[in-house]
């Protein structure tokens, strides 16, 4: 199995997270921004929206779509648990994937733009305090949910962990004070600390 992407992408980190959790050997071609490929004929053939992650597998099936990737990863291996059967807890991990990728990402991506990848004499301040304004909120949302329950969909880590654990990757990894969000926290550095995050929650943000 191939995914394309370098791993600086939020979303291309949300698939290598979910490989290593489900012990499935891939390679990793870097692709995007600086290493080009994506816009190529070969390249847009595959994925015509000329973006990252993209995964390849040796019959040729390729899949774009970072959270569905992670769906369809954790469905190929329902032994790990990671995709849920029973129905409830199955949609209910999907509605948080969802969320993430709808309304978190959104939030929080403006102050990202600015503090990492926008030069210090051109950041507009304007920007990273809306994007805080609009996160934070949100946080308090999630350390709520997770007061009541030990990961986002229940007893037990599930797909629904892997995007949101790589959107706090990303946001606390800002050089910003944060608020104190003790359920969020207890819930993160558990992820982070498990063996598969490494190559993929440790990673510098670039």
């Amino acid at each position: 199995m191939k995914f394309w992407g370098r791993i600086s992408s939020i979303n291309v980190r949300k698939v290598v997270l979910t490989a290593q959790l489900l012990g499935i050997p891939f390679e990793r071609v870097d692709a995007g921004a600086a290493f080009g490929i994506v816009q190529t004929p070969e390249y847009k053939a595959q994925n015509p929206n000329s973006l990252v992650p993209l995964l390849d597998e040796e019959d040729g099936f390729t899949l774009w779509e970072s959270n569905v990737i992670v769906r369809y990863l954790c469905a190929q291996h329902p032994q790990q648990g990671l995709y849920p059967q029973d129905l409830r807890q199955r949609f209910d991990a999907e509605r948080w994937m969802d969320w993430q990728q709808t309304t978190l990402n959104g939030a929080g991506r403006e102050a990202f733009i600015q503090l990492i990848r926008t030069p210090a004499d051109k950041r507009r301040p304007e920007a990273i305090d809306a994007s805080i304004a609009a996160t934070e909120p949100l946080l308090a949302m999630l350390d709520a949910h997770l007061a009541k329950q030990p990961f986002m969909a229940g007893a037990q880590l599930t797909m629904a962990d892997i995007p949101i654990a790589c959107e706090m990757h990303r946001w606390w990894g800002l050089p910003l004070e944060f608020p104190q969000r003790p359920h969020l926290r207890r819930w993160y550095d558990g992820i982070r600390a498990l063996p598969a995050a490494r190559g993929a929650l440790d990673v510098p943000l670039s």
